[in-house]
């Protein structure tokens, strides 16, 4: 990742990875253009960060577009998956803005408050408690100082664009929704701290009895109780073994993009890391997988297979060196990380 020096640095014109240097700080920090998970592949952004000490990601809370536009909001779990990563999240707001030339209430290229950004940074910089410390603490304390610029500026945007954005009782139901979540986690841990101090729990919820693959719903709990809600796009319950799957598909390629391949090993983290696993009160096994499927592929394989079935399936499915690079590199890592990576035809 290129490295920034801090008086030169601008989260709107940095790379949407990068390291953040002064004097003896180093920071990995990370970017979001929408606080919507769905847009952009912000996952693989905080992933090529993970390798480094101190890890901060910029996400803003507010992207209002225009009445014409769209309007998104950060979302409680964005925050709680982060925490769960020890990643420490700036609750940044837009405070540029042009108008959209086709449209007649939108606007276009919003830009950060950067000076708001560098001074978080600064506060990062002397914390020294943990990740989810401060992103509770953002949310708890600062949230509606936060909501109050995000309101402010829009308004001023607004204003000098000359174009109508949404209604400012949407933000203010949201600002209500995430202080409301914020605080139940922070009740519940503090129930759960006295008798959890040694412990990590995860349990699925499944929405029904499983006998094929589905989508299920995760809790996480951590070792002071609190609670994070995910979801695994399927798991596959086999005696003591619960496997619990991310998929990433390609249509017209042989593999998943390497966005979406990094999506998912984000999750490969979490699941990797569990301690204590149970379906419906029974102990269970966790295995994590990631799938990767595409419609062009041939044959299958995964990542314990022998090297030369490997190079048997890159031939057969003409893999190009950039490909079987990709892949090599990501069974290694499965490898050491304990879990398993499958490739197959969609």
């Amino acid at each position: 990742m290129e490295t920034i020096n801090g008086k030169d640095f601008d989260i709107n014109t940095c790379p949407t990875s990068c390291i953040y240097s002064e004097k003896k700080l180093n920071f990995a920090i990370s970017k979001w253009v929408s606080p919507k998970r769905t847009r952009s592949y912000p996952y693989e952004r905080v992933y090529n960060t993970l390798a480094n000490g101190k890890k901060i990601t910029v996400i803003p809370v507010v992207k209002d577009e225009g009445f014409d536009g769209d309007r998104d909001f950060i979302q409680w779990d964005t925050v709680s998956m982060m925490s769960l990563l020890d990643v420490y999240v700036i609750l940044a707001y837009y405070d540029k803005a042009e108008k959209n030339d086709n449209y007649d209430n939108k606007i276009t290229n919003q830009a950060f408050d950067n000076q708001y950004v560098l001074a978080k940074i600064q506060e990062i910089s002397v914390y020294h408690s943990s990740a989810l410390h401060w992103n509770l603490q953002e949310l708890n304390d600062n949230f509606s100082d936060i909501i109050g610029k995000v309101k402010s500026s829009y308004a001023k945007i607004s204003k000098k664009a000359k174009v109508q954005m949404h209604s400012e009782k949407g933000i203010d139901d949201f600002a209500t929704m995430i202080s409301k979540s914020a605080k139940e986690f922070m009740e519940f841990s503090r129930q759960k701290a006295k008798d959890a101090q040694n412990r990590e729990f995860v349990t699925l919820q499944p929405k029904e009895v499983l006998e094929t693959l589905t989508k299920a719903k995760i809790t996480i709990t951590n070792y002071l109780g609190g609670q994070y809600f995910l979801t695994v796009d399927e798991i596959r319950i086999d005696n003591k073994d619960v496997y619990l799957i991310e998929g990433k598909h390609s249509k017209s390629s042989l593999l998943p993009s390497k966005s979406d391949i990094k999506d998912g090993l984000l999750k490969m983290i979490l699941y990797t890391n569990l301690k204590n696993t149970e379906v419906n009160g029974k102990a269970k096994n966790a295995s994590p997988v990631l799938l990767l499927t595409s419609s062009k592929l041939k044959s299958e394989i995964n990542s314990n297979a022998e090297n030369a079935k490997l190079d048997k399936f890159f031939t057969k499915n003409k893999f190009k060196d950039t490909q079987k690079e990709l892949i090599t590199n990501l069974f290694e890592e499965a490898q050491i990380n304990n879990f398993l990576v499958i490739l197959k035809k969609a």
